[in-house]
């Protein structure tokens, strides 16, 4: 069956999690013309967590015709301090019951593994993330919730890019929590070439695991090239010379990428990170995953 799409406005996420100078409810009613099946949630959208705030959150998400497909949260599980841990994995067990509230079963709760503050060893740093997953297992199994560890870059309130960025360390990560039923990969192409990576070397490896997956695209200025971007830990970061664009017209190979999925039978959610530059990018983006959609994951009979 074709994939479902969600949309996410990466566009005005400090509007709406920062100044506040949208709501969740702007970008819900802005959202209804786009052809997308959900919108994904991040938890810095809503001003509450009471339940009477959520279900608003839901009727608007519902009326516009959506369902909430994944909450993107930002769980910090590498802090030097283990109080701060130790509030940040209570803290996400209530975004796991928002995810529930919102989504309903199977709907995917976002986990990153934290910040790479310099002090923290990457020993120390995958036991911390490791023991904070764990303790949300059993929460995410009694919501029938799925945690998405996402090979990301950097939470945009963060001081210093995510712990597990780098390839080598995502999937030590990932090998060092075996759980399938409620855990797995939340993939992310563009995160994987900003990070230096191959975006479908990485998937190849990870496909098996995939539970959700965001679509954006890169474009490099003329005369840049990666290589320049490489700075001297080697990463990458969001340089001037590395944009935003409509999804299937960058850096990312996405019929590589659909090939993949198919191959390994997703039946997950692509939400889309879009519109940088306006809506109407994110129209255009939605309109070529449902053309990939319709490729790779056509109708049965």
């Amino acid at each position: 069956m074709p994939i479902r799409l969600s949309a996410f406005p990466k566009c005005y996420l400090d509007a709406i999690a920062g100044d506040r100078s949208m709501s969740v409810f702007d970008w819900i009613t802005m959202a209804r013309p786009l052809d997308a099946d959900g919108l994904e949630m991040y938890e810095g959208f809503f001003t509450s967590l009471e339940p009477a705030y959520l279900d608003s959150v839901g009727e608007a998400i519902s009326s516009a015709g959506f369902s909430m497909p994944m909450l993107c949260c930002s769980p910090d599980f590498t802090n030097p301090d283990p109080s701060a841990r130790r509030r940040a994995v209570d803290h996400h067990a209530a975004l796991i019951a928002v995810t529930r509230r919102l989504g309903g079963p199977g709907a995917v709760c976002r986990v990153l593994s934290g910040q790479r503050y310099p002090e923290v060893t990457r020993e120390h740093g995958l036991h911390c993330v490791v023991e904070c997953i764990e303790a949300l297992l059993p929460v995410a199994r009694e919501y029938d919730i799925v945690l998405g560890l996402e090979n990301h870059y950097k939470d945009g309130f963060w001081r210093y890019p995510e712990f597990a960025q780098k390839k080598d360390v995502f999937l030590e990560l990932l090998d060092l929590i075996p759980d399938t039923q409620n855990f797995g990969v939340q993939y992310d192409p563009s995160n994987a070439l900003v990070a230096g990576d191959d975006p479908i070397e990485l998937l190849e490896l990870v496909a098996p695991r995939v539970v959700s997956m965001h679509a954006s695209d890169r474009y490099l200025v003329p005369g840049a090239s990666l290589e320049d971007l490489r700075q001297s830990d080697g990463t990458l970061g969001y340089s001037p010379s590395l944009r935003h664009g409509v999804t299937g017209e960058g850096l990312n190979d996405y019929h590589e990428i659909f090939r993949i999925l198919a191959a390994h039978r997703y039946s997950g959610w692509i939400s889309l990170e879009d519109g940088m530059n306006g809506m109407d990018e994110m129209v255009a983006s939605l309109a070529f995953l449902r053309r990939m959609s319709a490729q790779y994951f056509p109708e049965r009979p």
